[in-house]
Protein backbone atom coordinates (compact mmCIF):
# COMPACT_ATOMS: atom_id res chain seq x y z
CA UNK A 1 0.00 0.00 0.00
CA UNK A 2 1.41 3.42 -0.85
CA UNK A 3 2.34 5.57 2.16
CA UNK A 4 0.24 8.42 1.17
CA UNK A 5 -2.90 5.93 1.23
CA UNK A 6 -1.80 4.46 4.18
CA UNK A 7 -1.65 8.13 6.18
CA UNK A 8 -4.68 9.13 4.80
CA UNK A 9 -6.57 6.12 6.16
CA UNK A 10 -4.80 6.36 9.06
CA UNK A 11 -6.09 9.99 9.49
CA UNK A 12 -9.65 8.72 8.72
CA UNK A 13 -9.07 6.54 11.64
CA UNK A 14 -8.28 9.59 13.99
CA UNK A 15 -10.60 11.75 12.61
CA UNK A 16 -13.39 9.35 13.20
CA UNK A 17 -13.08 8.50 16.16
CA UNK A 18 -12.06 12.00 17.95
CA UNK A 19 -15.57 13.14 15.92
CA UNK A 20 -17.42 10.76 17.86
CA UNK A 21 -15.31 11.13 21.23
CA UNK A 22 -16.06 15.33 21.14
CA UNK A 23 -19.65 15.04 19.71
CA UNK A 24 -22.87 15.56 21.88
CA UNK A 25 -25.45 15.18 19.28
CA UNK A 26 -26.14 11.51 17.78
CA UNK A 27 -25.67 12.21 14.02
CA UNK A 28 -22.12 13.76 14.52
CA UNK A 29 -21.25 10.37 16.56
CA UNK A 30 -23.18 7.82 13.79
CA UNK A 31 -20.72 9.70 11.46
CA UNK A 32 -17.63 9.58 13.16
CA UNK A 33 -18.29 5.73 13.67
CA UNK A 34 -19.00 5.22 9.41
CA UNK A 35 -15.72 7.24 9.17
CA UNK A 36 -13.88 4.55 11.16
CA UNK A 37 -15.68 1.76 9.42
CA UNK A 38 -15.20 2.65 5.95
CA UNK A 39 -11.15 3.75 6.50
CA UNK A 40 -10.30 0.29 8.51
CA UNK A 41 -11.57 -1.66 5.32
CA UNK A 42 -8.96 -0.54 2.89
CA UNK A 43 -6.42 -1.87 5.75
CA UNK A 44 -8.09 -5.44 5.84
CA UNK A 45 -7.91 -5.65 2.08
CA UNK A 46 -4.34 -4.95 1.62
CA UNK A 47 -3.04 -8.06 1.97
CA UNK A 48 -5.20 -9.47 -1.80
CA UNK A 49 -5.74 -12.77 -0.22
CA UNK A 50 -9.58 -13.95 -0.11
CA UNK A 51 -9.29 -14.68 3.75
CA UNK A 52 -8.51 -11.01 3.89
CA UNK A 53 -11.86 -9.88 1.30
CA UNK A 54 -13.30 -12.34 3.85
CA UNK A 55 -12.74 -10.72 6.97
CA UNK A 56 -13.72 -7.19 5.31
CA UNK A 57 -17.03 -8.42 3.91
CA UNK A 58 -17.73 -9.35 7.28
CA UNK A 59 -16.85 -6.60 9.12
CA UNK A 60 -18.61 -4.27 7.13
CA UNK A 61 -21.74 -5.95 7.44
CA UNK A 62 -22.36 -5.96 10.95
CA UNK A 63 -20.85 -2.94 11.38
CA UNK A 64 -23.16 -1.46 8.66
CA UNK A 65 -25.97 -3.61 10.85
CA UNK A 66 -24.83 -1.78 14.21
CA UNK A 67 -24.55 1.78 12.39
CA UNK A 68 -28.09 1.16 11.20
CA UNK A 69 -29.79 0.30 14.64
CA UNK A 70 -27.80 2.90 16.32
CA UNK A 71 -29.20 5.66 13.86
CA UNK A 72 -32.63 4.03 14.45
CA UNK A 73 -32.88 3.80 17.97
CA UNK A 74 -31.17 7.79 17.69
CA UNK A 75 -33.70 8.44 15.39
CA UNK A 76 -36.88 7.03 17.87
CA UNK A 77 -35.13 8.95 20.20
CA UNK A 78 -35.60 12.25 18.91
CA UNK A 79 -39.11 11.39 17.64
CA UNK A 80 -40.14 10.59 21.79
CA UNK A 81 -38.01 13.29 23.50
CA UNK A 82 -37.60 15.98 20.31
CA UNK A 83 -34.07 16.48 21.11
CA UNK A 84 -30.97 14.74 19.16
CA UNK A 85 -28.54 14.61 22.87
CA UNK A 86 -26.07 12.06 23.43
CA UNK A 87 -27.01 12.46 27.08
CA UNK A 88 -30.86 12.43 26.53
CA UNK A 89 -32.20 8.94 26.05
CA UNK A 90 -34.44 8.29 28.88
CA UNK A 91 -36.99 5.83 27.10
CA UNK A 92 -37.09 2.67 27.23
CA UNK A 93 -37.14 1.27 23.79
CA UNK A 94 -34.50 3.30 22.31
CA UNK A 95 -31.80 2.41 24.91
CA UNK A 96 -32.07 -0.82 24.41
CA UNK A 97 -31.77 -0.67 20.86
CA UNK A 98 -28.66 1.26 21.61
CA UNK A 99 -27.24 -1.07 23.68
CA UNK A 100 -27.57 -3.90 21.32
CA UNK A 101 -26.03 -1.91 18.55
CA UNK A 102 -23.05 -0.45 20.58
CA UNK A 103 -22.41 -4.35 21.55
CA UNK A 104 -22.58 -5.46 18.33
CA UNK A 105 -19.66 -2.54 17.43
CA UNK A 106 -17.60 -3.89 20.47
CA UNK A 107 -17.87 -7.31 19.71
CA UNK A 108 -19.57 -8.21 22.81
CA UNK A 109 -21.29 -11.57 23.40
CA UNK A 110 -23.93 -13.05 22.43
CA UNK A 111 -23.20 -10.66 19.44
CA UNK A 112 -19.46 -11.95 19.82
CA UNK A 113 -19.31 -14.47 16.89
CA UNK A 114 -17.81 -11.89 14.07
CA UNK A 115 -14.90 -10.97 15.92
CA UNK A 116 -12.64 -14.45 15.91
CA UNK A 117 -13.57 -14.84 12.41
CA UNK A 118 -12.66 -11.27 11.16
CA UNK A 119 -9.57 -10.95 13.12
CA UNK A 120 -8.03 -14.42 11.94
CA UNK A 121 -7.98 -13.17 8.45
CA UNK A 122 -6.03 -10.04 8.80
CA UNK A 123 -2.59 -9.17 9.26
CA UNK A 124 -1.20 -8.52 12.93
CA UNK A 125 -1.10 -4.96 12.83
CA UNK A 126 -4.78 -4.46 11.53
CA UNK A 127 -5.36 -6.96 14.44
CA UNK A 128 -3.80 -4.40 17.13
CA UNK A 129 -6.20 -1.14 15.42
CA UNK A 130 -9.10 -3.46 15.38
CA UNK A 131 -8.72 -4.83 18.89
CA UNK A 132 -7.63 -1.74 20.30
CA UNK A 133 -8.74 1.85 18.75
CA UNK A 134 -11.95 0.55 17.47
CA UNK A 135 -13.02 -0.20 20.78
CA UNK A 136 -12.54 3.30 21.82
CA UNK A 137 -15.43 5.21 20.20
CA UNK A 138 -18.38 2.53 20.78
CA UNK A 139 -17.19 2.43 24.44
CA UNK A 140 -17.00 6.42 24.57
CA UNK A 141 -20.66 5.91 23.70
CA UNK A 142 -21.51 3.56 25.86
CA UNK A 143 -19.45 5.28 28.92
CA UNK A 144 -21.72 8.52 28.32
CA UNK A 145 -25.09 6.74 28.08
CA UNK A 146 -24.20 4.16 31.15
CA UNK A 147 -26.45 5.92 33.26
CA UNK A 148 -29.39 6.02 31.38
CA UNK A 149 -29.24 1.68 30.37
CA UNK A 150 -30.77 -1.55 31.15
CA UNK A 151 -28.56 -2.61 34.01
CA UNK A 152 -30.18 -6.18 33.56
CA UNK A 153 -29.38 -6.45 29.98
CA UNK A 154 -25.85 -5.07 30.77
CA UNK A 155 -24.95 -7.22 33.18
CA UNK A 156 -26.33 -10.82 31.52
CA UNK A 157 -24.45 -9.39 28.38
CA UNK A 158 -20.82 -8.94 30.77
CA UNK A 159 -21.59 -12.85 31.88
CA UNK A 160 -22.12 -13.81 28.96
CA UNK A 161 -18.56 -12.30 26.99
CA UNK A 162 -16.76 -13.80 30.65
CA UNK A 163 -17.87 -16.87 30.28
CA UNK A 164 -17.76 -17.50 26.33
CA UNK A 165 -14.52 -15.61 26.39
CA UNK A 166 -13.07 -17.91 28.26
CA UNK A 167 -14.47 -20.73 27.37
CA UNK A 168 -14.31 -19.86 23.72
CA UNK A 169 -10.09 -19.76 23.29
CA UNK A 170 -9.93 -23.51 25.50
CA UNK A 171 -9.78 -25.04 21.97
CA UNK A 172 -7.97 -22.69 19.98
CA UNK A 173 -4.12 -22.57 18.11
CA UNK A 174 -3.89 -19.12 16.33
CA UNK A 175 -2.93 -16.99 18.42
CA UNK A 176 -5.30 -14.24 16.91
CA UNK A 177 -8.22 -15.89 17.84
CA UNK A 178 -7.13 -16.42 21.25
CA UNK A 179 -6.62 -12.79 20.96
CA UNK A 180 -9.93 -12.01 20.33
CA UNK A 181 -11.60 -14.37 22.85
CA UNK A 182 -9.16 -12.61 25.48
CA UNK A 183 -10.73 -9.12 24.48
CA UNK A 184 -14.54 -10.59 24.37
CA UNK A 185 -14.08 -11.65 27.82
CA UNK A 186 -12.14 -8.33 28.76
CA UNK A 187 -14.95 -6.39 27.68
CA UNK A 188 -17.17 -8.39 30.43
CA UNK A 189 -15.13 -7.27 32.88
CA UNK A 190 -16.14 -3.19 31.31
CA UNK A 191 -19.35 -3.67 30.25
CA UNK A 192 -20.04 -5.08 34.11
CA UNK A 193 -19.54 -2.20 35.94
CA UNK A 194 -19.86 0.45 33.52
CA UNK A 195 -23.76 1.20 34.82
CA UNK A 196 -22.19 1.06 38.67
CA UNK A 197 -19.07 2.91 38.25
CA UNK A 198 -17.77 4.23 34.78
CA UNK A 199 -14.61 5.51 35.97
CA UNK A 200 -13.78 1.36 36.60
CA UNK A 201 -14.95 0.96 33.34
CA UNK A 202 -12.67 3.22 32.03
CA UNK A 203 -9.79 2.47 34.11
CA UNK A 204 -10.20 -1.29 32.75
CA UNK A 205 -10.50 -0.13 28.94
CA UNK A 206 -6.73 1.73 29.80
CA UNK A 207 -5.53 -1.51 31.11
CA UNK A 208 -6.83 -3.57 28.61
CA UNK A 209 -5.55 -1.42 25.50
CA UNK A 210 -1.76 -1.27 27.49
CA UNK A 211 -1.56 -5.26 27.89
CA UNK A 212 -3.30 -5.72 24.49
CA UNK A 213 -1.06 -3.47 22.48
CA UNK A 214 2.33 -4.75 24.19
CA UNK A 215 0.91 -8.58 23.36
CA UNK A 216 0.18 -7.79 19.46
CA UNK A 217 3.90 -6.07 19.15
CA UNK A 218 5.57 -8.96 20.73
CA UNK A 219 3.40 -11.59 18.58
CA UNK A 220 4.22 -9.82 15.42
CA UNK A 221 8.43 -9.38 16.52
CA UNK A 222 8.24 -13.34 17.03
CA UNK A 223 5.63 -13.90 13.78
CA UNK A 224 3.92 -15.94 15.84
CA UNK A 225 0.68 -16.61 14.39
CA UNK A 226 0.00 -20.66 16.53
CA UNK A 227 0.91 -21.87 19.48
CA UNK A 228 3.64 -24.20 17.23
CA UNK A 229 5.71 -20.72 16.50
CA UNK A 230 5.60 -19.59 19.78
CA UNK A 231 7.17 -22.93 21.13
CA UNK A 232 9.99 -21.88 19.82
CA UNK A 233 10.11 -18.34 20.72
CA UNK A 234 12.55 -18.37 23.54
CA UNK A 235 15.33 -20.11 21.87
CA UNK A 236 14.85 -17.09 19.10
CA UNK A 237 14.76 -14.36 21.50
CA UNK A 238 14.52 -14.94 25.26
CA UNK A 239 14.50 -11.47 26.44
CA UNK A 240 10.78 -10.99 24.15
CA UNK A 241 9.59 -14.41 25.66
CA UNK A 242 10.19 -13.79 29.29
CA UNK A 243 8.13 -10.51 28.21
CA UNK A 244 5.81 -12.11 26.76
CA UNK A 245 5.42 -14.36 29.66
CA UNK A 246 4.96 -11.64 32.03
CA UNK A 247 2.04 -10.29 29.68
CA UNK A 248 0.26 -13.13 29.47
CA UNK A 249 -0.03 -13.69 33.44
CA UNK A 250 -0.80 -10.18 33.19
CA UNK A 251 -3.85 -10.81 30.77
CA UNK A 252 -5.08 -13.22 33.11
CA UNK A 253 -5.50 -11.18 35.98
CA UNK A 254 -2.84 -12.82 38.43
CA UNK A 255 -1.70 -10.57 41.06
CA UNK A 256 0.46 -8.44 41.62
CA UNK A 257 0.54 -7.87 37.64
CA UNK A 258 -1.29 -4.76 36.18
CA UNK A 259 -4.06 -7.55 34.96
CA UNK A 260 -5.25 -8.31 38.32
CA UNK A 261 -5.87 -4.46 39.52
CA UNK A 262 -9.16 -3.89 36.75
CA UNK A 263 -10.90 -7.23 38.32
CA UNK A 264 -9.91 -6.62 42.12
CA UNK A 265 -11.82 -3.55 41.99
CA UNK A 266 -14.46 -4.21 40.17
CA UNK A 267 -15.38 -7.36 42.31
CA UNK A 268 -14.78 -4.54 44.92
CA UNK A 269 -17.32 -2.17 43.43
CA UNK A 270 -20.08 -5.66 42.53
CA UNK A 271 -19.51 -6.62 46.63
CA UNK A 272 -20.68 -3.07 47.93
CA UNK A 273 -23.85 -3.19 45.19
CA UNK A 274 -24.56 -6.33 47.16
CA UNK A 275 -24.00 -8.32 44.25
CA UNK A 276 -21.47 -11.03 45.84
CA UNK A 277 -22.61 -14.19 43.71
CA UNK A 278 -22.44 -12.34 40.36
CA UNK A 279 -18.81 -11.42 41.37
CA UNK A 280 -17.89 -14.75 42.17
CA UNK A 281 -19.46 -16.41 39.09
CA UNK A 282 -17.13 -13.57 37.18
CA UNK A 283 -14.30 -14.90 39.35
CA UNK A 284 -14.48 -18.27 38.06
CA UNK A 285 -15.23 -17.19 34.64
CA UNK A 286 -11.82 -15.40 34.80
CA UNK A 287 -10.14 -19.01 35.81
CA UNK A 288 -11.24 -20.06 32.03
CA UNK A 289 -9.08 -17.53 30.85
CA UNK A 290 -6.52 -17.79 33.18
CA UNK A 291 -6.06 -21.55 31.61
CA UNK A 292 -5.43 -20.29 28.12
CA UNK A 293 -2.88 -17.87 29.20
CA UNK A 294 -1.00 -20.60 31.22
CA UNK A 295 -1.10 -22.73 28.20
CA UNK A 296 0.53 -20.45 26.27
CA UNK A 297 3.07 -19.62 28.93
CA UNK A 298 3.79 -23.07 29.48
CA UNK A 299 3.85 -23.13 25.41
CA UNK A 300 7.08 -20.60 25.62
CA UNK A 301 8.96 -21.60 28.74
CA UNK A 302 8.57 -25.14 28.84
CA UNK A 303 8.85 -26.73 25.06
CA UNK A 304 11.64 -26.33 22.78
CA UNK A 305 12.15 -28.56 19.30
CA UNK A 306 15.61 -30.03 19.25
CA UNK A 307 16.71 -29.33 16.52
CA UNK A 308 17.47 -25.03 16.19
CA UNK A 309 21.22 -24.14 16.29
CA UNK A 310 22.20 -22.11 18.96
CA UNK A 311 24.22 -19.99 16.57
CA UNK A 312 21.41 -18.41 14.68
CA UNK A 313 19.73 -16.95 17.56
CA UNK A 314 17.48 -13.67 16.60
CA UNK A 315 18.68 -11.87 19.60
CA UNK A 316 22.14 -12.09 19.19
CA UNK A 317 21.94 -10.78 15.75
CA UNK A 318 19.03 -7.47 16.47
CA UNK A 319 16.62 -6.04 19.11
CA UNK A 320 12.99 -6.69 18.53
CA UNK A 321 11.70 -4.74 20.32
CA UNK A 322 10.61 -1.24 19.49
CA UNK A 323 10.65 1.79 21.42
CA UNK A 324 7.00 1.83 22.89
CA UNK A 325 6.91 -1.80 23.19
CA UNK A 326 9.02 -1.92 26.65
CA UNK A 327 7.05 1.07 27.55
CA UNK A 328 3.73 -0.92 27.25
CA UNK A 329 5.11 -3.97 28.67
CA UNK A 330 6.31 -2.28 32.15
CA UNK A 331 3.52 -0.53 32.19
CA UNK A 332 1.08 -3.64 31.68
CA UNK A 333 3.07 -5.63 34.42
CA UNK A 334 3.70 -3.22 36.97
CA UNK A 335 0.73 -1.04 37.60
CA UNK A 336 -0.71 -2.21 40.86
CA UNK A 337 1.49 -0.15 43.12
CA UNK A 338 -0.39 2.89 42.01
CA UNK A 339 -3.83 1.09 43.55
CA UNK A 340 -3.73 2.74 47.45
CA UNK A 341 -3.85 6.18 44.78
CA UNK A 342 -7.06 4.55 43.13
CA UNK A 343 -8.95 3.70 46.11
CA UNK A 344 -8.57 7.22 47.79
Amino acid sequence: MSPYALSMLMSSLAMGTVITLSSSHWFLAWMGLEINTLAIIPLMTKMHHPRATESATKYFLTQATASALLLFSATMNAWMTGEWTIMNMNSHTPTTILTIALAIKLGVAPFHLWLPDVLQGLDMMTCLILSTWQKLAPMALLILTSHQLNTNLLTLMALASAIIGGWGALNQTQTRKIMAYSSIAHLGWMVLVISFAPSLALLNLMIYLMMTSSMFMMLMALNATNMNKLSISWLKTPTLAASMMAGLLSLGGLPPLSGFLPKWLIMQEMTKHHLGALSTVMALSALLSLFFYLRLSYMISMTSPPNISNANLAWRKKNNLSLINPILIVLSTMLMPITPMLLM
